[in-house]
Parts: structure tokens; C-alpha cells; sequence
């Protein structure tokens, strides 16, 4: 194709073209893949800490001498024998650990949900190990959008979002999903962050009431789920009853859809 250009005219009245700079096109956006060699290889060049959460997360500044982006580093690794929550709630085996964020992300792969969180990968910074996630470029929080009385530009999409994080929330017993931790991106692009107080091993749903929609595709996935493609998946970062108490969510996440579309059809549970 030829490059754009300018119709001069001459002092005669010719018309001659005279071309005109054209700017480089914009490098592609990196693959999740991409992202996860970057965030793995990258050196860090610069740090600081994040004002926000209760697990004193890190905010580092990576470059690989081509590509300069920041990404979050979480390290808690917390275990106790009875934890009192914030909400008052005793916890008995209390864990709040990056592994589960890890744990998360490897999770959500086989339910082809990444692409709701940022690319997260095992790390070590300054000989401490954590989970190291893609910092994303966001317009607000649930906490603010609710604040402020946000509607989103178009309430299905976002609706059908909610419904896919509330599914996964249920599934892996995410104790801590809050208004903080749900980003909203310029594009309303919702994205989950801080699983580190997930994978509870109780084995019944907390709040079945909340699951009414599903993606389709999402319960298809669900129904197939084994223990063995978990193990595999996270790289033995689950306990055996942590993967045997979700596949048991799972279960009761299965039975409430099919009772709900039993009830209703599925053109009214399903999209």
C-alpha cells in the first residue's frame, strides 16, 4: 500500500504529491503468555508499596530492556489455628496466602476465566516467594462505582460479568471477594484480584441465592472439572481436601443451576 500523501500545487498549477511522515503503527498487545514470560524474566527497577488491602501487597516496576510495565507482588503467608475476622466470623485453620492467588489464576485457566483476572506467576522478590500479577489500568473500583451510583454503559455485559465472578467466587470459597478487590477497567472490563483467602475446605455454599445466571460455556466447563486436571494445573498447590472440598461446591454449584432451569427454562438461567 502506498503511504498517505499531501496534493501540492507547483507555481505553474501542476499538481505533485509530496508525502507526508507516517507514524509506526502501535506494537501489538502482548498475549497472556507473553505476559507471563515478561513478569518471570523481567528485572525489577523500581518499588513501592500499595495503599490499598489488608495483605501489604508490592508494586514493582519490571523492565526487560524493551518492554517497561508494574505489576503487584503478594506475599502474606499466614496460618493459624482460630483467626477472628474483621466481620466477626471465628475462622478455624485460618489461611491467607499468595498460593491460593496463584492457585486461583491455574484454576480459572481450565474454566477459561483467566482473562477475568491479570496474569499472575510464582515470584521471588528480595528472597522473599509470592505471586507476582500484570498491573492493569483501571477507572474505579465496585466500591466506588456503588459509591458514586455508577451505571454501567451497558448493563447486560456487565451483569453477565458479575454473574461469571459469582460462580467462580462460590467454587473456590473466595472468603474475602469485596468491593476493593473488583476492578473496573476504562472499558468496564471487570477484573478480580486477591484470592489469598480462598480454597476453604468446607464443602456447602455460602450464599447459593446469589447464583441465578450462568454462561454456558462456563457451566459446561464446570461439569467436566476433575481432580486430576487441578493437581496438574496448579502444580500441587492444593491440598487434597482443599481440590476435594471444591469439586463438592462444584457439585452443589451444578445441582443449583439444574433445579433453576428446571424451574424456569433456560433461556432464563443460561446465556
Amino acid at each position: 500500500m502506498l503511504a498517505p500523501f499531501l496534493i501540492a500545487l507547483t507555481l505553474t498549477g501542476q499538481a505533485v504529491p509530496v508525502a507526508t511522515p507516517v507514524a509506526s503503527p502501535a506494537a501489538p498487545p502482548l498475549s497472556r503468555e507473553q505476559m507471563e514470560h515478561f513478569l518471570a524474566t523481567a528485572k525489577v527497577v523500581g518499588h513501592h508499596g500499595i495503599n490499598k488491602g489488608i495483605t501489604n501487597p508490592i508494586r514493582l516496576t519490571l523492565s526487560d530492556g524493551a518492554i517497561t510495565h508494574d505489576a503487584a507482588f503478594t506475599y502474606v503467608n499466614e496460618h493459624r489455628s482460630v483467626m477472628q475476622l474483621e466481620s466477626g466470623r471465628t475462622e478455624l485453620n485460618f489461611v491467607d496466602s499468595y498460593k491460593y492467588s496463584l492457585a486461583a489464576y491455574d484454576v480459572a485457566k481450565l474454566l477459561a476465566l483467566d482473562g477475568m483476572m491479570p496474569v499472575t506467576v510464582p515470584y521471588q522478590y528480595d528472597s522473599t516467594p509470592g505471586a507476582l500479577s500484570w498491573w492493569v489500568d483501571v477507572k474505579m473500583d465496585e466500591g466506588e462505582r456503588v459509591k458514586k451510583k455508577i451505571e454501567a454503559p451497558d448493563e447486560n455485559a456487565w451483569g453477565e460479568q458479575v454473574y461469571r465472578m459469582r460462580v467462580f467466587s462460590a467454587l473456590i470459597a473466595d472468603t474475602d471477594r469485596n468491593a476493593g478487590n473488583i476492578l473496573i477497567g476504562p472499558d468496564w472490563k471487570l477484573w478480580m484480584i486477591d484470592f489469598t483467602r480462598a480454597f476453604r475446605t468446607w464443602k456447602n455454599l455460602e450464599k447459593p441465592e446469589l447464583l441465578t445466571r450462568c454462561d454456558k460455556r462456563l457451566l459446561g466447563r464446570l461439569r467436566i472439572l476433575t481432580a486430576d486436571a487441578i493437581v496438574k494445573q496448579t502444580n500441587n498447590m492444593l491440598t487434597t481436601p482443599e481440590i476435594n472440598a471444591l469439586l463438592a461446591r462444584r457439585d452443589e454449584i451444578l445441582k443449583r443451576f439444574d433445579e433453576l432451569i428446571a424451574q424456569k427454562g433456560v433461556g432464563k438461567v443460561l446465556y
